[in-house]
């Protein structure tokens, strides 16, 4: 995907291009691969998630970061209850395969985490502690 087909019909999943597309990611062991979303708009990592075939295959086929919660087991749309979703812009694979990025257009307040802030990565190394870098967008409460 990329900004210019962001708003395309979507692929039905399963349909060839999407296949192909997934022949070349190596899932791991567990059947996930990583997937790391990053703000299109400033380039700003918003988080880092895991992702099964399903999950992928919806993500690339529709548009809207779909992923794989380890902790509830079952298939993830990001911001499908707090309206926080991710517009896919690109989608690109390392070179072994195993590792995705994708550059997203936050919807939304904009929050990635579930604590309420833009971010995953709202805390910085500051000596021996975690400094929060911020404040968040929205109570966790919303997200």
């Amino acid at each position: 995907m990329s900004a210019s087909n962001a708003g395309a019909t979507p692929t039905a999943p399963g349909a060839p291009e999407i296949e192909a597309l997934l022949a070349a990611v190596k899932f791991g062991a567990d059947g996930l691969v990583t997937a790391v979303a990053v703000d299109d708009r400033d380039g700003e990592v918003v988080m880092l998630a895991h992702m099964n075939r399903e999950s992928l295959g919806l993500t690339l086929a529709n548009g809207v970061m779909t992923y794989w919660s380890r902790s509830r087991g079952k298939l993830w749309v990001k911001g499908e209850t707090s309206g926080n979703t991710q517009q896919v812009v690109s989608a690109r694979i390392d070179c072994d395969g195993d590792a995705l990025l994708f550059r997203v257009l936050p919807q939304g307040v904009g929050s990635a985490c579930h604590e309420g802030f833009k971010s995953c990565f709202f805390r910085k190394r500051d000596g021996g502690r975690w400094e929060i870098q911020g404040q968040p967008l929205q109570p966790p409460d919303r997200v």
